[in-house]
């Protein structure tokens, strides 16, 4: 394969001569070159680029190539950029994703297109097409088709992302679902009676713990008489099974553990021991804190569907297992702990995500910090006066 350079007006063209075919026909093709090129010398070495990625096995033919075709790519890729679970979300997303714009060729993918996918997406994207998506699946769909097309950008296969200029559906934030404070007492006595959830509700609602990290938690990681624990590991659930990884906000943290949740991990170590026993295990400190009736390992899955049926049987009100840490923060702030250690608490990256997070407890954060300052100042004023 070889190729020569053309400058059509102010832009530079490589033609690629292509081998004979087997009637001896020789096929010419012209691929525009990058903006920007200074002469002649410059559009030949890019030309000769050119030619190496057409000779290779994974180039992708810009003309031919469609965006179902090269998404299957984009996910390969990221099999080595994400995490398993992210890589299968990715996954899931373009399966939506494809009937709606996959049979278009990726370089003539508009704006409008994309938009009007988005608008029949809300209408009628659910796969038995009787209703549409939701906003948030929609923005979802959105945000991994850009970063997709970002990508396309690197590999020099578009010039520009098309999805940047689409605004993707606003989403309309949910009023989080927590229990208060009688809630979360009558929710700890109910699960008493249940003793596999009962470690797992603690740890969600008296510590903030993920569900995943909840899963992984092992004994080594939990110093009872110091009174904390360290979050270094959370469980992972892939199509190929568990994996252990660090925490969401890639960091581990230390918790500090409220005297009730010490007294019970002191209790339930010893009833695990015993249990542990009768199957033949001994237990030591890489043993999870966490375990089913088998002591096998809790999938963090698996997990959530007992919390499902457990809150249904409680006749609180159906929250996910998700909202007791939720439940967690927002007891913390309403009792006016500082926000810099509810986000060191829960692990999360930045205060502003926690400040964002809990904004529905800081209307009544504000009025308490109001009045405050008018007691202050009238107390001064009065001391003013009397002088």
């Amino acid at each position: 394969m070889k190729a020569h350079v053309r400058l059509r007006g102010r832009r530079w063209y490589a033609v690629i001569e292509a081998p004979k075919d087997a009637g001896g026909n020789r096929k010419r093709k012209w691929r525009r070159l990058p903006a920007g090129l200074k002469g002649k010398k410059e559009a030949e070495t890019e030309a000769a680029k050119l030619v190496v990625k057409m000779s290779s096995a994974t180039y992708l033919e810009p003309s031919k190539t469609t965006l179902a075709v090269y998404l299957d790519r984009w996910l390969d890729h990221m099999r080595s950029q994400v995490s398993p679970r992210t890589r299968e979300n990715y996954g899931e997303v373009v399966t939506i994703l494809n009937p709606l714009l996959g049979n278009v060729p990726l370089l003539k993918l508009k704006p409008a297109e994309i938009a009007k996918a988005w608008s029949d997406a809300l209408r009628s994207g659910r796969k038995d097409r009787k209703g549409g998506l939701s906003t948030r699946s929609v923005q979802l769909m959105h945000r991994v088709l850009s970063q997709a097309l970002k990508q396309a950008i690197k590999w020099e296969l578009l010039e520009s992302n098309p999805a940047a200029a689409v605004k993707p559906p606003r989403v309309e934030r949910k009023q989080m679902k927590v229990l208060d404070a009688e809630q979360t007492a009558a929710l700890i006595k109910f699960a008493r009676g249940r003793p596999r959830m009962f470690m797992p509700v603690l740890l969600s609602a008296l510590c903030g713990l993920r569900r995943g990290e909840v899963a992984a938690l092992k004994w080594q990681a939990i110093d009872l008489d110091a009174a904390q624990m360290a979050v270094t590991i959370t469980l992972e659930q892939t199509a190929d099974g568990l994996r252990e990884k660090p925490p969401k906000s890639g960091k581990a943290r230390t918790v500090a553990l409220p005297a009730i949740v010490v007294e019970e991990l002191r209790r339930h170590r010893i009833k695990q021991a015993e249990e542990l026993l009768r199957l033949g295990i001994r237990q030591t400190d890489v043993i999870n804190v966490c375990l089913r009736e088998d002591a096998s390992i809790w999938p963090p899955q698996v997990m959530t569907t007992a919390f499902r049926r457990f809150i249904k049987a409680s006749g609180l009100p159906h929250i996910r297992l998700h909202d007791l840490r939720h439940t967690h923060a927002t007891h913390l702030l309403t009792n006016k702990i500082h926000p810099k250690v509810v986000q060191e608490r829960l692990g999360h990256a930045t205060i502003s995500m926690t400040m964002d997070l809990y904004s529905h407890v800081m209307p009544g954060m504000q009025q308490e910090a109001a009045a405050s300052i008018d007691a202050t100042l009238r107390s001064a004023m009065k001391k003013q006066d009397s002088r």
